[in-house]
């Protein structure tokens, strides 16, 4: 399950409620304190948590039993037998404060789901038990052949909890879905649709559920409803989260999404936060990571109305955030269809980005740099391409993404940097086929930042990728310009094959003592 990375002793903080949690349950055998337990006990709960905390809570706890499973069948391999019968004991009232929870917060519970609580708790009773005599016997063939009981109960345990968090999860889906479908109300509406996204984010698991549950379907009635309007960037934004997965752009295509989407987007009346939203979900469903957008076939009949409003979406964007949702659905349709290139060079696509790049309002972070690059590498296969570079000042905008460095240290902004490097190079190597744009780079002194770029590990992070295109476009300025390199960068850099030169500047990176 998804969770946020977070400080150990935070994270044990956040834990030690439901551990002390279980530790009384552990004393108390899972009685309720009070005897008006249908009255009191509800209303607490009630006064003091959300039904998305209550989830929340559960998905918490769900976590918490996985992870001790999983050490118990570690602790039982090493045959660890104290640590496995204490563990058990730990997980049993894990398993007996979840039901108890989450049938205090739910108000119907299916037939199935009873039956399954019932054969959980069950079992979990019966591996507390059989791990307390393993505990009890000395004799180390006895033990051997209990082993494989213990394990066998152990995989039953795990069964039964993972069919009983699926149905929970399942009918929690089920409650929001029809919560939205059925309510008139847009205070109910928008608390559904918000628990729904609470949902989403918890990982690919939970979006097949909602996406197999109709989600998809439900959503996207509420962006053809007027009366909804004011829900349609939070809608959106949870489509755009259920839309990672197959089942969610199998349904997708089912109910017409793209063409509302189109819709949304060529609509003038909507506010620049609905069109951002929409753009996220062209961005998502267009990702070139994703293996199963083969089959959205609508989108190839409405992708200039979307890639003409994206275009100006880019260039009225107010703030960084919808510039980059914006430019990310632009650079993903660049890949998915060569034709949305020529597009863009149509509607001065260019022009547009190379401005906005010098505005540092808009383009504040690497990854709208890398949107950016990524479209005008995409778009520099195209012979036209070059005249519109060195008209817009697009050789110094590559220049200057050769420097990107990352500010933070951030991981995922080190990558981005990586990239931007990356693509800034492959750019000015396939540009540099027109003289024109090969003479401007060497003016601008690119030939000794690609140098530096290939000889230098830590000024490309140590990045192979980067390597490679710096070598392509250093060895495309070095035939229309071999007077700018010294004869050592020539010999190592240029004339060897790419491969020779790609293990000469990876071995600089090695030192031996």
């Amino acid at each position: 399950m998804h969770l946020i990375q977070v400080d150990s002793v935070q994270r044990w903080m956040e834990d030690l409620k439901l551990m002390t949690d279980c530790e009384c349950m552990c004393i108390l055998q899972s009685k309720p304190i009070s005897i008006e337990k249908d009255e009191q006990n509800e209303l607490i709960l009630s006064s003091q948590y959300s039904p998305c905390d209550n989830l929340q809570l559960l998905l918490k706890r769900a976590w918490i039993i996985s992870t001790e499973l999983t050490r118990i069948a570690q602790k039982l391999e090493k045959n660890r037998w104290q640590r496995v019968h204490s563990m058990t004991v730990r997980v049993n009232c894990h398993v007996r404060s979840m039901v108890n929870e989450y049938n205090t917060f739910t108000r119907s519970s299916s037939e199935e789901m009873n039956q399954l609580e019932k054969l959980l708790i069950d079992k979990c009773s019966e591996f507390t038990a059989f791990t307390e005599r393993c505990l009890q016997t000395e004799d180390e063939e006895t033990l051997k052949s209990m082993k494989s009981c213990v394990n066998e109960t152990l995989t039953t345990v795990a069964q039964y909890f993972g069919q009983l968090i699926e149905l929970v999860l399942t009918h929690e889906a089920q409650n929001l879905l029809r919560q939205i479908e059925l309510s008139g109300s847009l205070y109910v509406t928008e608390s559904a649709i918000s628990s729904l996204f609470s949902l989403a984010q918890e990982g690919a698991h939970l979006c097949r559920i909602i996406a197999k549950e109709g989600g998809v379907v439900a959503l996207f009635k509420i962006c053809r409803q007027d009366c909804f309007r004011c829900l349609y960037p939070q809608t959106l934004r949870t489509l755009a989260s259920i839309c990672c997965v197959e089942e969610g752009m199998h349904q997708l295509e089912k109910v017409d999404g793209i063409l509302c989407l189109a819709d949304i987007l060529t609509d003038s009346s909507h506010s620049e936060a609905t069109h951002a939203e929409a753009a996220a979900v062209i961005a998502q469903i267009t990702s070139p990571h994703l293996t199963f957008t083969q089959h959205l076939s609508s989108f190839l009949e409405n992708m200039e109305e979307i890639v003409t409003a994206l275009v100006k979406l880019c260039q009225e964007a107010s703030s960084g955030e919808v510039f980059l949702l914006a430019s990310a659905a632009l650079a993903n349709i660049t890949f998915f269809d060569t034709m949305a290139c020529e597009i863009l060079l149509q509607l001065n696509a260019m022009k547009i980005l190379l401005a906005a790049c010098s505005d540092k309002r808009i383009v504040d972070t690497p990854y709208s740099r890398d949107q950016v690059v990524t479209i005008l590498a995409n778009m520099s296969v195209l012979d036209q391409c070059a005249s519109e570079i060195t008209q817009g000042n697009g050789v110094q905008l590559l220049m200057e993404m050769l420097f990107e460095k990352s500010s933070s240290g951030n991981p995922a902004e080190v990558a981005a940097c990586e990239r931007v490097q990356q693509k800034s190079a492959v750019t000015l190597a396939r540009l540099s086929r027109d003289p024109e744009v090969a003479e401007a780079a060497i003016k601008l002194s690119c030939i000794p930042r690609l140098i530096k770029l290939c000889r230098s590990p830590t000024e490309r992070n140590n990045s192979d990728s980067v390597l490679v295109a710096c070598l392509a476009a250093l060895r495309r300025l070095a035939a229309m310009s071999p007077a700018g390199l010294e004869d050592s960068d020539f010999q190592q850099l240029v004339k060897p094959r790419l491969v020779d030169s790609f293990l000469l500047c990876t071995n600089m990176e090695e030192s031996f003592v």
